[in-house]
């Protein structure tokens, strides 16, 4: 847990555009995908590395494409990582963490629970965000010291002080960390916790700014699935785990984010795994 985090010195940038920017990008990218969703059953899928869960569509590459292209034309001197193009100049002060679509498996199944994430990281610490949930007509937004919003609804995380007075967000995906998902339930299950996932870290993430989740651990999770969603959980009054450990920003790591009344109860609940390098 990280309850002091340092705030940038963004003294000389202008924060107020790249804020603006990001929240327009998610929307019209978030708008653009709705239309690719629309005619779903004739995109082209393909797996990432043979892992048939692991799915990307023609949409996510041209969604991507798009809001990497308005982000050069508007702050060329900013670096950028993606899911799916990857990466450029990340010793910039300033550097976007995109997802096009977070949820492709929901997406191309038919299900309403994906959303477009812009995030933007500042000397290495989560600064802006927005998430656009175009089936359900919200924008999740925030920037530090700005506060985090629904819409123009302020969040603010859930008062729980344990895990039996809320939903707890979970999610394990990738073949590192699996074999604490189980114990994890278990041990939640016991405490008299109820559990809930929908396939998109973002959304989960921005869930817990919003009071909706008390909580959200997934035994592994990529910056650009959640980097958006940090600062609306910061601002929203909530506390996470290390994420950026390591090479955490490009690899992923194990990851949680919890309202204050039950974030120790999580990380006990997890276990050492949580900050293991």
């Amino acid at each position: 847990m990280n309850p002091n985090l340092p705030t940038p010195d963004t003294s000389g940038l202008d924060i107020e555009g790249r804020y603006a920017l990001a929240r327009r990008l998610a929307q019209q990218a978030a708008q653009q995908g709705v239309k690719y969703y629309a005619q779903r059953g004739s995109l082209v899928v393909d797996t990432k590395e043979g892992d048939r869960q692991n799915v990307v569509s023609v949409a996510d590459r041209e969604l991507e494409d798009f809001i990497r292209g308005e982000l050069k034309a508007a702050f060329p001197e900013d670096g950028f990582l993606g899911e799916e193009s990857g990466s450029a100049s990340l010793n910039a002060r300033c550097v976007w963490v995109i997802d096009p679509i977070d949820g492709t498996a929901c997406f191309v199944n038919g299900l309403h629970t994906w959303c477009v994430s812009v995030g933007l990281m500042i000397d290495g610490e989560p600064y802006l965000g927005a998430i656009a949930d175009p089936n359900h007509d919200e924008l999740f937004h925030g920037c530090l010291g700005r506060g985090a919003f629904v819409n123009d609804t302020p969040l603010q995380v859930s008062d729980a002080g344990h895990v039996r007075e809320g939903l707890m967000g979970v999610g394990t995906f990738y073949q590192q960390g699996k074999e604490h998902f189980l114990p994890f339930l278990a041990g939640l299950l016991e405490q008299g916790g109820v559990f809930y996932r929908n396939g998109s870290g973002a959304l989960m993430t921005a869930y817990v700014a919003a009071g909706r989740l008390i909580g959200y651990y997934e035994t592994r999770l990529k910056s650009w699935d959640c980097l958006a969603g940090l600062v609306l959980v910061r601002e929203a009054g909530g506390l996470r785990n290390d994420f950026f450990r390591g090479e955490g920003l490009l690899e992923g790591n194990s990851y949680l984010v919890a309202c204050p009344g039950v974030y120790r109860q999580l990380e006990e609940l997890i276990g050492p795994s949580l900050n293991a390098i």
